[in-house]
């Protein structure tokens, strides 16, 4: 084994806790960031393009064909031959957490359809399935079985969030294990079924999963109920006759009680374990070598690279499967707390360079190294500190293709976790719920200043009674910052005066003047 630091960048929340690297034809792709794609790079995939022990970041595209692939962090992910021996593949993902916290439960297909020495295409398609659906997770695995002939997908482990009916406000986001069930998912029929083991007693996530031909072996992971490492491996075995599946399982002596850590494979029967955690104030510096040989498992204590001092004495670590045999490992930095996104970077290559000319194999490998939002679990797997950062300005500027940060142009129209105001205080790593309505993310409402932007009904002092009323009735809304403004703009409406006509005074009438001998001849006739 050989390690080799790399010069990396810091500065950088592009890249977070939770993503995942995917190895096209010997390229490493990015994929996985925690906020919302900027229009430089809409797809949210990146090339590592790492020369001379730097780091560069180059953004890959999707075809017009494709559907929209959120970033996704956390999520299941594994290659996909049309047969064992097939060259073409693609990635299978599924679940995960959005930049929203929110948890998919979508399944994508992403294939590379072209490369060129500027750009990288790929399509990404969404699949549909029925029956018996795994619900919305993150941390769990996905591997492909091949018997007799035909294939199919095998799921299992993971974390989701606590049902609706048993959430309380203290423990809003809490999140629990996934139910321990395996799932068989046929791609070709779009139709899945799941299938309880009594071996298989405790949820687990952040575990590792290795699928050779028929048979699928489950190491470590970590169990929230019971907050232990499971020291068993397991071996899943999948027959697929003409009829119905055939599942079943043994427990194999042998395990080692990890979670969150590396696999890569150096040979077609080889593996080698790296990284991870004994418990939670215990990082786990031995590698192991996994021998897959027939219906035989071997995992023996391998000889250890030279840590360096950085990594020795580090509370938290992460890293990803390169592929071929190599592993990106980062560890923070120093100055942590004057700089939250420094980190130190390594390259761990587990295999002699004149090996890395071999065949790839076609033996699958999915690990859940990645750690979580802080209290989702433990410390060490659920760190925020799991981040592996790249600072825009760093990039080559001469690179027409390379990622450019300030090149982006604000993402709060669409973002929630942005600042709406100079008060705002809604920050994702802190934030809880206020509203009895809110889940995984603040309540927003547009206010119609200008071209219109959102804020948060939090930082405007909205009442819950308030903000219901507003999101019901047809009316416009306007933000403290903007709502004086509003006022003082708005033109009274012309009242029309209606003309009235002018009253005439009242004229006294004038009294007759009667002579004298009138008068008596007017006595005479009334006396009469």
């Amino acid at each position: 084994m050989s390690l080799q630091m790399v010069s990396t960048v810091s500065n950088s929340s592009l890249l977070q806790p939770g993503f995942s690297l995917l190895n096209f034809d010997g390229h490493v792709f990015f994929f996985g960031q925690k906020g919302w794609p900027k229009r430089s790079c809409p797809t949210g995939v990146f090339l590592l393009d790492i020369k001379q022990n730097e780091l560069k970041m180059k953004p890959a595209f999707f075809s017009k064909d494709s559907c929209y692939l959120p970033p996704l962090r956390y999520p299941a992910l594994c290659m996909l031959r049309s047969d064992a021996k097939a060259d073409e593949y693609q990635y299978i993902i599924h679940g995960g957490k959005t930049p929203n916290n929110d948890l998919s439960d979508k399944i994508y297909f992403m294939s590379l359809v072209s490369k060129t020495s500027k750009k990288m295409t790929f399509q990404c398609i969404e699949k549909d399935l029925g029956g018996d659906v795994p619900e919305a997770r993150y941390g769990h695995t996905i591997n492909v079985v091949h018997s007799r002939g035909k294939s199919m997908s095998v799921l299992f482990g993971g974390r989701s969030y606590t049902p609706l009916a048993q959430r309380t406000t203290e423990k809003w986001n809490s999140v629990v294990d996934c139910l321990p069930s395996v799932f068989l998912i046929d791609f070709e029929f779009g139709c899945c079924t799941s299938y309880i083991l009594p071996e298989l007693q405790d949820g687990l996530s952040f575990h590792v999963s290795i699928a050779r031909d028929d048979t699928i072996y489950i190491l470590g992971g970590h169990s929230l109920q019971n907050n232990t490492r499971s020291p068993n491996l397991y071996k899943v075995k999948i027959d697929l006759p003409l009829g119905s599946p055939a599942v079943t399982c043994s427990i194999l002596p042998g395990g080692v009680s990890v979670s969150s850590a590396i696999v890569t494979q150096i040979s077609d029967t080889e593996f080698v374990l790296v990284g991870g955690y004994h418990s939670d104030n215990q990082k786990r510096l031995v590698c192991n070598t996994i021998v897959l040989e027939d219906s035989k498992v071997e995992i023996v204590e391998s000889g250890s690279p030279e840590w360096t001092p950085d990594i020795k004495h580090c509370r938290t670590w992460f890293g990803c499967d390169m592929g071929k045999g190599s592993i990106l490992l980062g560890v923070p930095g120093a100055n942590k707390q004057l700089s939250p996104d420094a980190n130190y970077f390594y390259i761990l290559r587990c295999k002699g360079a004149e090996e890395d000319k071999e065949e790839e194999s076609i033996t699958q490998i999915c690990s859940q190294t990645s750690s979580e939002d802080p209290g989702d679990s433990t410390p060490f797997e659920d760190s925020e500190e799991f981040c592996f950062s790249a600072e825009a300005n760093s990039f080559d500027v001469d690179d027409a293709d390379t990622y450019n940060e300030d090149d982006e142009e604000d993402e709060s129209e669409t973002g929630y976790w942005i600042t709406c105001c100079a008060s705002c205080n809604i920050d994702i790593n802190t934030w809880v719920p206020f509203y009895s309505t809110e889940l995984n993310k603040p309540a927003m409402i547009l206010c119609s200043s200008g071209a219109g932007h959102w804020v948060h009904a939090q930082c405007m002092d909205l009442s819950e009674t308030m903000l219901l009323r507003l999101s019901e009735a047809n009316v416009k809304y306007f933000c403290n910052n903007h709502v004086d403004l509003n006022k003082g703009l708005q033109t009274p409406q012309k009242v029309v005066c209606l003309k009235k006509q002018p009253m005439k005074p009242l004229r006294k009438k004038k009294a007759m003047k009667l002579s004298t001998s009138a008068k008596k001849s007017f006595l005479r006739r009334l006396f009469e």
